[in-house]
């Protein structure tokens, strides 16, 4: 599951990134010193003007303020005190610096407000079991994204508005680890239970299923030679360019997007869900645990060059050093919604873990006015996406994006 390193000479530029709603304001702290890469040419994601808005803590103090970040319910002030969450004014700066903590490791998000809105290029395009497929390339910010594009049957126009598409619900289907990438998330590669992008489209929803870098038509990316400090970082990027795709189209409601994904692509879908706002649901399978708990704390898979380097490179694969935590992914998505398949007996990502993180997220929601948000279910299975799981969490999708599935889905 876990997907090999990238050197950083120093901490990258910390970004403290405030709401993500129609548009995100990205803001950037001064500037660190120049990254080593190995391509030359200019840099084309760092030169966008930024917002400086870094509190003096952070700014002046590059030590990690919270002692603990199992402990969610506080934040630190200005003057570097400990203070109680009381209430959702006081969880957004701990949020701030939650996502502060993220970028630290995966480094900066780079300003997108003034970002250009994405292109799309169809490269073909075919039927498969009621569903359009369309195979496409979308504008990332300094590359460009392959993708499967799935479009559910066609609905009947708005009453009062025809010739005008249905507004639908849309889902980024986030793949996980394995060559043919993107295709995993079909059914039709001989992976049993990962095939919830193509079910999602027979249910009524937009689709849209990128690439993570070095699989599927991304295969053979350079790490070394694009200007991300890490895979991580790279593919968050790439996926908020991809709500900004399904945001813009005619076909998509734009208050009603969510993230889906297993293993790898569940990680990705709490990522996305984290630094961008408008993903209103996300949905994790086999996906997480807290850094202690992941194989008793040896953190040297989640430090190769499509993850975070800087994991080795700068925290020395010791999970008492690191920034943020896996509690802190989870609950920079609250007071949205949230829903974890966490089985009994996965290999990779350990349930205690989960159990662990689960009591914590509680009080969180439970501050927050939003306890039916938070759904995390443990199936007795091992690093699977069953199809009882999968049946809840569409369901879980359905509600809270309001949504009545079209039809029942097939089981690849």
């Amino acid at each position: 599951m876990i997907p090999p390193n990238k050197s950083s000479p120093s901490a990258p530029p910390l970004l403290l990134s405030a709401t993500l709603a129609a548009r995100r304001d990205a803001v950037a702290a001064p500037p660190a010193p120049p990254r080593r890469r190995a391509a030359a040419g200019p840099c084309v994601l760092f030169c966008l003007a930024a917002i400086v808005h870094a509190s003096p803590l952070w700014a002046e103090q590059p030590a990690d303020p919270y002692p603990n970040h199992r402990e969610l319910l506080q934040y630190v002030d200005e003057a570097g005190q400990l203070r109680p969450v009381r209430d959702a004014s006081d969880w957004a700066i701990r949020r701030a610096h939650i996502l502060r903590g993220m970028q630290v490791v995966m480094g900066p998000l780079p300003p997108l407000a003034d970002a250009a809105p994405p292109q799309m290029e169809l490269l073909g395009e075919e039927e498969l079991d009621g569903v359009r497929m369309q195979k496409i390339v979308y504008d990332g910010i300094g590359v460009r994204v392959p993708a499967l594009l799935l479009l559910p049957p066609d609905a009947p126009a708005p009453q009062g508005n025809p010739g005008t598409p249905q507004r639908r619900p849309a889902m980024l289907a986030l793949h996980p680890t394995g060559a043919p990438g993107k295709e995993i998330v079909l059914g039709t590669t001989g992976r049993a239970n990962r095939g919830y992008g193509l079910e999602l489209a027979q249910r009524g929803y937009v689709v849209l299923a990128p690439d993570y870098p070095s699989f599927g038509d991304l295969a053979g990316h350079d790490f070394a030679a694009d200007e991300y400090e890490s895979g991580t970082m790279l593919a968050i990027v790439n996926h908020i360019r991809g709500v900004d795709l399904l945001a813009a189209r005619d076909d998509v409601d734009p208050q009603r997007i969510g993230a889906i994904g297993h293993s790898l692509g569940g990680h990705n879908a709490m990522f996305l869900g984290a630094f961008d706002e408008r993903v209103k649901v996300v949905v994790t399978s086999c996906g997480w645990c807290p850094f202690h708990d992941y194989y008793g704390g040896r953190l040297a898979g989640w430090a190769q060059d499509r993850y975070m380097p800087a994991i080795r490179e700068r925290f020395d694969l010791n999970p008492d050093r690191m920034p943020f935590d896996f509690y802190e992914v989870a609950a920079a998505i609250a007071p949205r919604a949230f829903f974890s398949s966490s089985p009994l007996h996965d290999d990779n990502f350990s349930v205690e873990g989960v159990r662990k993180a689960e009591v914590e997220l509680r009080k969180l929601y439970d501050l927050l006015g939003a306890a039916s948000s938070l759904r995390i279910e443990y199936p007795d299975c091992g690093h699977d996406f069953p199809p009882e799981m999968r049946e809840a969490a569409y369901a879980f999708i359905d509600r809270v994006l309001r949504h009545e599935a079209s039809r029942e889905p097939s089981r690849p």
